[in-house]
């Protein structure tokens, strides 16, 4: 044989090992967890990062939880399409055009940064009004009126279009990611062999926890970098990140996880529409044709035959029927309120940690994604492992779950006493002594630059509290102190030091974010309990429509509402909003207790509705015919003596798959 013959052979070789590299399931799990852990890093971040961008661009906490939700839309609108498509289409080629998308959309969130100017703040260079510094000037700042005028027409609209770019972000994040997961999910199941399908699902499910967390943990060490870190000096950046004025990079970490998405989706594009069946591992590497044909095939889609008109048509019936089985919908009900509860918390409580604990934003992101968001990967993990060990029934499944959503509503009632009061702020819960000279500062309502007075009491600028000198640092030129402060009450001299004065109580953070970790695990362990009674309590032909229309109510009554609905709990605690060119930006200061009250007891209220589902779940369970679910582990009793109508359900699927921990 010739070199040139040699030359040739390799030739054609290596593209078929291409080819059977992507002929394997095993690379498709590896690739598909890849592909879910970069576009739940991007979930992770954006939630880590949401209140900076709140800060940043002047939104109110209900706009940004609006804003976290909204990926969501595209993803409930497109859902219904996504369960009839599913059995016509190349699914991996179209999970890769989904990823494709959404890496658009993410690119597309990081893109107000790059047109937006300089971030301003009170003593910025760039700030526009003619008081700049925020010191205590007797003469009038009549013009200051003219300065608003110019900066309403150069500033204003420019920030008004970021919202619009944002939620197109949101949208296509939404869209492209409608088919990550059910055509992932399908197409292991279809193409895995049966015993390794459980361990392939297992490890999707393990990064579905892992990804967030690695989005909040990335948030947390991006944030502490300045937000114009790319156009400006590191010597020409003068504040803390522990300034409440501080701004983080928030855009940094979407190039980031924009680009892994990117890169993530390319190997879709190779994998075939159809794979050879995974084999045992002393079968040959290659099936033959005919043993394919052998192959036992996957249950007949119902809806394979149907035209998209009739599909449509036919849905809401099947939502109805499905809706009609009372334990799949008081279950249903129970994982929404839940689900509300954690889309509420995981958007919003870096927000309360900061403002309540008086932390930075980088640390309050650090605390959820090492602490709670592990709390509840151990839950779900100690959950299955009860659930296989007891091999539990539907109605034992219903005890474990309300036990579990009682126990961490009693966890969760400390968190309510574990916060600290609002800090004395002068003229908004503080008003001091009139005999002082306060009055004959011109003070800017949009200058936001707080200092501590010498007496504890917090001003919301240097003018407030009547400040006239600032003492600068020889070389760096920040600032290290006000003095000449009129209306701080007492000291000699009486000066203010750049700085919130803090909520005074840092020491209640650790109790509260142990009973915060109880609460998350021990809410955990009811994940996989309630969702194997809903794979138990439907027929075999409806399940895949059971759990589409559950992940749809899921979106519909949770993820969507909840974050927009904590976001108005806590805009109603504000006291102080800020203005800027004329207009309400986000709130400064918070009434500390109205806002743990209710950001707390709304995390309560639906824990406790997950509690009455899950306990009117265990009652209907006992009614209907208690000897019958008794029976459910019973693997003595034939298949066809089972009655669905009676709460029995078969111990395999139609397609022989197992669905009890016992059925071997």
């Amino acid at each position: 044989m010739t070199a040139i013959e040699l030359q040739g052979n390799t030739q054609t070789v290596r593209p078929r090992r291409i080819m059977g590299l992507f002929n394997n399931i095993k690379f498709f799990v590896l690739c598909h967890g890849m592909l879910q852990l970069a576009q739940l890093l991007v979930s992770g971040y954006l939630k880590g990062s949401i209140t900076t961008i709140e800060k940043r661009y002047g939104f109110s906490s209900q706009k940004s939880g609006l804003l976290a939700a909204f990926n969501e839309v595209g993803n409930t609108v497109l859902i219904v399409f996504v369960s009839f498509f599913g059995s016509r289409v190349h699914r991996p080629r179209c999970i890769g055009i989904g990823a494709l998308i959404a890496s658009v959309g993410v690119f597309l969130i990081a893109m107000p940064h790059f047109i937006s100017r300089k971030y301003e703040y009170t003593d910025s260079k760039s700030y526009t009004e003619q008081n700049s510094s925020g010191l205590c000037q007797s003469e009038s700042i009549a013009t200051n009126e003219a300065s608003n005028q110019t900066c309403n027409r150069e500033k204003s609209d420019g920030h008004l279009g970021v919202y619009p770019v944002l939620l197109m972000g949101q949208l296509l994040l939404g869209i492209g990611g409608v088919p990550i997961q059910p055509f992932g999910i399908s197409y292991i199941d279809d193409y895995a062999k049966r015993r390794n399908s459980p361990f392939y699902l297992g490890i999707l499910f393990a990064v579905t926890v892992i990804g967030p967390a690695f989005g909040y943990m990335m948030a947390a060490v991006l944030l502490r970098s300045f937000v114009d870190i790319d156009k400006m000096s590191s010597a020409e950046i003068t504040l803390r990140n522990d300034d409440p004025r501080w701004v983080g990079a928030w855009w940094l970490g979407f190039l980031v996880a924009g680009t892994i998405l990117l890169l993530t989706s390319l190997p879709y594009m190779f994998f075939p529409r159809k794979m050879f069946k995974e084999e045992i591992s002393d079968a040959p590497a290659e099936p033959s044709s005919e043993k394919m044909t052998e192959e036992k095939k996957p249950p007949t889609d119902p809806t394979e035959d149907m035209s998209l008109t009739d599909f449509l048509k036919s849905f809401p019936k099947i939502i109805m029927r499905t809706l009609r089985n009372p334990i799949y919908l008081l279950i249903v009900l129970a994982q929404v309120n839940l689900a509300a509860m954690v889309a509420g918390l995981a958007t919003f409580m870096a927000k309360f940690i900061e403002k309540q604990f008086t932390q930075t934003a980088s640390f309050s992101t650090m605390m959820i994604g090492g602490l709670n968001i592990p709390s509840a990967m151990l839950g779900i993990m100690a959950g299955g492992v009860i659930f296989r060990r007891v091999s539990l029934s539907v109605k034992s499944s219903a005890v474990m779950c309300t036990a579990a959503v009682l126990l961490s509503i009693v966890s969760a009632l400390p968190l309510l006493f574990l916060g600290c009061p609002t800090q004395n702020i002068f003229n908004l819960n503080y008003f001091g002594d009139d005999s002082l000279g306060c009055k004959s500062c011109s003070c800017s309502d949009e200058a936001f630059n707080p200092v501590c007075g010498s007496d504890g009491i917090e001003f919301r600028s240097p003018c407030y509290a009547g400040c006239r000198t600032e003492v600068l640092e020889i070389n760096t030129s920040k600032v290290l102190n006000y003095t000449d402060c009129e209306c701080v009450a007492s000291g000699s001299p009486r000066f203010a030091t750049p700085g919130t004065c803090g909520s005074g109580c840092a020491n209640r953070l650790i109790p509260f974010m142990i009973f915060s970790s109880i609460t998350c695990f021990v809410a955990s362990l009811a994940h996989t309990p309630s969702f194997m009674m809903i794979l138990r309590t439907v027929t075999p032909q409806d399940k895949s429509f059971a759990l589409g229309i559950q992940f749809m109510l899921f979106r519909v009554l949770a993820f969507l509402p909840a974050p927009v609905l904590y976001g108005r709990a806590i805009d109603s605690t504000c006291i102080l909003w800020g203005k800027k060119c004329g207009h309400t930006t986000s709130c400064s200061y918070y009434n500390l207790d109205l806002f743990r009250n209710r950001f707390l007891g709304l995390q309560i209220f639906f824990l406790f509705g997950g509690f009455i589902c899950f306990l009117l779940s265990f009652l209907v369970l006992r009614r209907i015919n208690t000897p019958l679910t008794n029976q459910i582990n019973d693997e003595s009793k034939d298949e066809s003596s089972l009655d669905i109508k009676d709460a029995k359900q078969p111990l395999t699927t139609s397609d022989g798959d197992c669905k009890m921990p016992k059925c071997v």
